[in-house]
C-alpha cells in the first residue's frame, strides 16, 4: 500500500490539522497518496454533525464545529489521535468494515498493555469496564474516508467534565494511565497494528 505515515511530535493546532486533512482528501480523490497521521492537539472541544447544545455543560468553553460524524468530544495533550485519508475506491466500499478494522486496531493495541476492551454497536467507540477509552469519528466523500479516531493515553480526564462526551451523560471515560498501565512506545505499536488492519479494508 502506498500510504504516507506521518508523525507529529508536538501538539498540532486543530483547525490547521483539519485544513491539511481536507486538502489531502481532495488530492486523494484525484489519485493522490493516502495518509495516516499520528498527532496530539492542544485542549480543544469539537462538535460533530449530531451534536446538541445541551451537551455543553460549561458554556464558557469554545466549541469548534466539524464535518465528522458523532457528537461533542474532547482532544487534549496526552490523547493519541490518528487521522487518516483512505481511498475506499481502491478497496472494499464498505464503511462497516472500515469501522470494524478501526475497532480491531484499538482493541489489539490495548491488549498489548493487558487491557481488555470491547466495541459497542449502540455507542460507537471502544470501552473498558463500561468506561470509554477511545472515540471514532469518520466522514466519507466520494468513497474517500477521513477524520479518524483517538485513544486516551495519559490525558487530563477532568477536561471531560465540561461536556457530555459523545452524548453519553450516564457513562464515564478512562485512559491507559487511569487503568494503571504505563504507556510506552504508543505510536510505534499503534502504527504497526493499524497497518495490519488496513490490509483487511
Amino acid at each position: 500500500m502506498d500510504i504516507e505515515f506521518k508523525i507529529s511530535k508536538k501538539p498540532v493546532n486543530y483547525k490547521k490539522a483539519i485544513r491539511l486533512l481536507e486538502k489531502r482528501v481532495n488530492a486523494v480523490k484525484n489519485g493522490g497518496r493516502e495518509l495516516v497521521w499520528f498527532l496530539e492537539h492542544h485542549t480543544t472541544y469539537t462538535a460533530g454533525i449530531r451534536s446538541k447544545n445541551e451537551e455543553v455543560l460549561d458554556k464558557s468553553i469554545n466549541i469548534i464545529k466539524t464535518k465528522r460524524g458523532g457528537k461533542i468530544t474532547l482532544h487534549n495533550p496526552g490523547q493519541q489521535i490518528v487521522y487518516f485519508v483512505i481511498n475506499l475506491n481502491r478497496r472494499k466500499r464498505d464503511i462497516r468494515n472500515l469501522v470494524k478494522q478501526i475497532e480491531n486496531t484499538i482493541i489489539k493495541f490495548l491488549k498489548l498493555y493487558k487491557i481488555d476492551s470491547y466495541a459497542d454497536k449502540k455507542d460507537i467507540g471502544i470501552w473498558v469496564k463500561k468506561k470509554k477509552i477511545a472515540a471514532i469519528g469518520i466522514r466519507v466523500s466520494r468513497w474517500v474516508a477521513y477524520h479518524g479516531f483517538s485513544i486516551n493515553i495519559k490525558n487530563n480526564l477532568k477536561d471531560y467534565e465540561k461536556i457530555i462526551p459523545c452524548g453519553l451523560n450516564n457513562k464515564k471515560v478512562t485512559s491507559l494511565k487511569n487503568e494503571k498501565k504505563v504507556p510506552s512506545q504508543v505510536k510505534k505499536n499503534l502504527k504497526r497494528i493499524f497497518y495490519q488492519q488496513l490490509l483487511k479494508i
